[in-house]
């Protein structure tokens, strides 16, 4: 058997892991999954594992009335006599010969982890269906491996929940971090404070029952549920439940835009503690997992400040800058942070919060979350806190998988001393949900979230080459609707809405170059977005990443490197033919799609995106001829490319071509 020690040898026999285990030997053999496996348990530990593997082996071998006595095995060994579970503990052995399977681990944990790489590891040659001989020892580099999800500004059905857990346990990530109110929603029913939910979950909350099915649902597939309720500001929501918890004489209703409300919450009234106790009492009995998020994020006290009886108390309290006349906010979120710890220490929790909250005088055993930037983790560990790091992991600013894939935690060279690197717990990736509703959250998070989780389960060494990732990301984009997501039948469906079936190819073909604009620039580009705003526009059919330009830029570059090769460039004719019937499928469909655009009133704003990739299609066209006839540009054509390029780089109707940059490439600008 081969050692395999780097990303590119997983290349050799080509199957698709994501993430990579930690080492790996291949064998020669492979064992068939005609015949099913015959499932046997070894362990002193938790029951939850046997059916585990039954929907496991359900999807691996589809559903079997019997498992017959005879024939192959899968062999099950984990926990240990008289000694408890340790949830960090992950780690698992997995042998595969052409005689069964045998998974070994100390933890339930562990075997959830092997079966996820089990199921990946199934291939399909002739209709024949097989595991390759194979033998891994795998851990991950960090204990915790999150994904946000938000349900406070679009409610998320617990069916989009389960789904986006199974696809989390698929990748071996294991943190959901919930986000169950904001400014625009108070998403968990509250008996003890009914008009949370009755106001601020108007238009959606999940009952009492229905969070103890999740937590349970979650746990079945190893993955912890930690709550966050966003405190002090981003509470607009509770005030207009409660208007006592305001900071000034206003009134509110639920928030209905998305941007920064700078609204937030009286931290000097003892009736603000008195509140937060009895909510914090009830949520923290509901939720059991040890850690408890309370965000602390984006309050610039301004309330605060411009209150004269909270002023009075910040100066009363010795809460001001080094001038000793001007209030300092921070201080007192400090001082509330302190009051909120007191609370969930009472009750056995861990507080986790925004960075933020981070100051030289915030107790130590508070975990910061850093989404501002890699300084804020490097001064929490440095000030003793344990520390997430989120920034470079906002899947909903639609960045590409690669840009999500190349941040670490710990990146080679950090300078912080192994007791501080310890300090670092791993990371989450997060879905802010303001375009992202129910329908189409699937399509923003994955399979782009396969990403992180390889960089925070993957050993660092094995983690650096962007091109396999992309290969293996898109197998995994495959597996992923085997447990039920819908990444890619949800923008389907929108299309075929639009377009209906005569126009739907056309349609289609415009749509996937498209990607929406990237960070937050949606909000600033002529149309106001509110929690009741449909997202049913072809911007939200549009891929987060689109694969066809990404491969057409692959294509791209691979050209261009011929063309580097000396002493005169030798095309390939497959990789020229590639990209000429390309060009011309995106040059014509414009013709096809103008009259469905012009009138369709909800794509009309499409039409000048649809005539741009035409134009882009027929100046590439012309370069592919140049190239193939070693002709050099004149600096007329260049000036009249540029032009054509720097006008297809405008976005409409918040989308933009995903093809420009590549296109610049081949232009040579």
């Amino acid at each position: 058997m081969l050692v395999l020690t780097s990303f590119a040898s997983l290349a050799q026999p080509s199957h698709t892991l994501m993430p990579v285990p930690a080492e790996m030997r291949w064998g020669t053999g492979r064992l068939s999954l005609k015949a099913p496996l015959k499932l046997q348990l070894e362990s002193t530990a938790d029951p939850a594992v046997a059916p585990a593997a039954a929907r496991m082996l359900a999807r691996l071998q589809g559903p079997a009335p019997a498992r017959p006595a005879a024939g192959p095995v899968l062999q099950i060994r984990y926990g240990r006599v008289g000694q408890a579970e340790k949830f960090e503990e992950e780690r698992y052995s997995l042998r595969v010969t052409p005689m069964g399977v045998t998974i070994d681990a100390p933890t339930s944990l562990g075997v959830l982890r092997a079966f996820a790489t089990l199921e990946q590891l199934a291939t399909t040659e002739k209709q024949l269906r097989y595991l390759p001989e194979v033998d891994i020892q795998d851990q991950p580099r960090f204990a915790w491996r999150g994904l946000l999800m938000d349900p406070a500004r679009h409610f998320l059905p617990v069916a989009v929940i389960k789904r986006n857990l199974d696809a989390m346990a698929a990748v071996k990530l294991n943190v959901l971090h919930w986000h169950l109110s904001d400014d625009q929603g108070f998403r968990v029913e509250s008996k003890v404070l009914p008009r949370l939910h009755e106001v601020g979950g108007a238009d959606g909350y999940y009952t009492q029952e229905e969070v103890k099915e999740i937590i349970a649902y979650a746990a079945a597939r190893g993955i912890r549920v930690l709550p966050e309720f966003d405190v002090p500001s981003h509470t607009t929501s509770w005030i207009a439940a409660y208007p006592r918890l305001a900071s000034n004489d206003s009134t509110y209703g639920v928030y209905r835009s998305f941007r920064t409300s700078n609204i937030a919450i009286d931290p000097t009234k003892e009736t603000t503690y008195t509140f937060l106790d009895s909510l914090f009492t009830e949520m923290t009995a509901l939720f059991p997992d040890p850690y408890f998020h309370v965000g602390g994020d984006e309050n610039d006290g301004r309330q605060w400040r411009r209150s004269p009886r909270i002023a009075a108390f910040m100066r009363a309290k010795g809460m001001v800058k080094a001038d000793r006349k001007t209030v300092d906010k921070h201080q007192l979120q400090t001082y509330f942070n302190r009051r909120v710890l007191a609370m969930l220490q009472q009750r056995n929790k861990v507080m986790v919060g925004w960075d933020e909250i981070l100051g030289p005088d915030l107790p130590k055993e508070i975990i910061i979350q850093s989404w501002r930037g890699k300084k804020w983790l490097v001064d929490a560990v440095k000030q003793g806190h344990p520390a997430l790091l989120s920034e470079g992991y906002y899947l909903d600013l639609n960045y590409p998988a690669a840009a999500h894939y190349l941040p670490d935690p710990l990146p080679v060279g950090t300078t912080l001393t192994p007791a501080q690197q310890k300090l670092v717990l791993g990371g989450e990736a997060a879905m802010w949900s303001e375009f992202a509703d129910s329908v189409i959250v699937d399509s923003r998070i994955w399979p782009r979230a396969a990403a992180v989780a390889e960089r925070l389960w993957s050993p660092q060494a094995a983690t650096q080459d962007v091109p396999d990732m992309y290969r293996r990301l898109n197998a995994v984009a495959g597996q992923l609707e085997a447990v039920g997501l819908q990444h890619r039948l949800a923008p389907e469906r929108l299309l075929s809405q639009m377009a209906g079936p005569a126009n739907l190819p056309a349609l289609r073909t415009l749509a996937e170059v498209l990607e929406p604009v990237k960070e937050y620039k949606r909000h600033f580009q002529g149309m106001t977005y509110t929690p009741q705003t449909p997202l049913n526009r072809l911007v939200d059919a549009a891929p987060a990443e689109s694969e066809v330009a990404r491969r057409f830029g692959v294509l791209v570059d691979s050209v261009l490197a011929s063309a580097a090769t000396p002493p005169r460039p030798v095309y390939s004719v497959r990789q020229l033919a590639a990209l000429r019937a390309q060009l011309l499928l995106w040059q014509t469909n414009d013709a096809r799609l103008q009259t469905l655009l012009l009138l369709n009133t909800a794509l009309r704003e499409y039409a000048p995106l649809s005539t741009k990739l035409a134009a882009v299609a027929k100046v590439l066209l012309e370069r592919l001829n140049q190239l193939q006839t070693d002709q050099t540009p004149s600096a007329a054509w260049l000036a009249g490319a540029r032009a054509t390029l720097d006008a297809a780089q405008a976005p409409a109707g918040q989308a933009e071509l995903a093809i420009v940059k590549p296109a610049r490439r081949l232009v040579g600008l």
